[in-house]
């Protein structure tokens, strides 16, 4: 059970709170829960400033649940988080399971996400993200900030050479409507909203 509203932000307008505080992120909820949220905030004086939900090429829910509406109405940022799908957007999987990787090794990524069709539409993204000059990880990371609505991103890497590489995708951010119509044909759920439960208030 989740607590209401007013007692999960209450605390960040106590009187004695630092200046820091007097701005709050965003809880981890769907467009309306976040709407309730900015208008309790609003009441206790601390303004919603970000909403940190996943987002990726292979989970679009923000799209289609109208968060980034929400964002644009209610005045608050979005920061993207697994943008790569938990590693499935790098282009490891491309053929096959590395015995290094994550599905091999049954970590965090579950390898149902390698469903029969997905090999299929990674391929089809990889092969547009080459014809941009791009690496699959480096055209997921731009198109997940194609949304003006999006304001940044959260990356994970393990070595420099990751980060120096999903950083390069700042070097080409725009997409033309071809692309981005083409795009769409193969990018669309994929069953990785791992957050999905948490969101809606549905954990047990």
């Amino acid at each position: 059970m989740f607590k209401p509203l007013t007692d999960s932000w209450k605390l960040l307008s106590l009187p004695k709170r630092p200046a820091a505080a007097r701005a709050a992120p965003g809880p981890p909820s769907d467009a309306e829960r976040t709407r309730q949220a900015a208008a309790v905030l609003r009441e206790l004086g601390t303004p919603l400033l970000i909403h940190q939900p996943s987002y990726s090429m292979v989970n679009r829910w923000i799209e289609t649940d109208g968060l980034l509406d929400a964002a644009q109405e209610e005045g608050f940022g979005v920061i993207g988080f697994t943008a790569l799908a938990q590693g499935l957007l790098t282009g490891r999987y491309l053929d096959g399971v590395p015995a290094d990787s994550r599905a091999a090794q049954g970590t965090s990524f579950d390898t149902g996400w390698l469903s029969e069709e997905m090999p299929h539409r990674l391929r089809a993204l990889n092969d547009i993200a080459a014809r941009r000059g791009q690496t699959l990880a480096r055209i997921a990371l731009a198109w997940a900030l194609r949304d003006g609505r999006v304001t940044s991103l959260v990356i994970g890497a393990s070595r420099a050479e990751q980060l120096e590489q999903n950083v390069a995708a700042l070097q080409n951010l725009d997409f033309s409507g071809g692309e981005l119509a083409e795009i769409d044909k193969y990018a669309g759920d994929g069953g990785v909203d791992l957050w999905q439960d948490a969101r809606l208030g549905s954990l047990r």
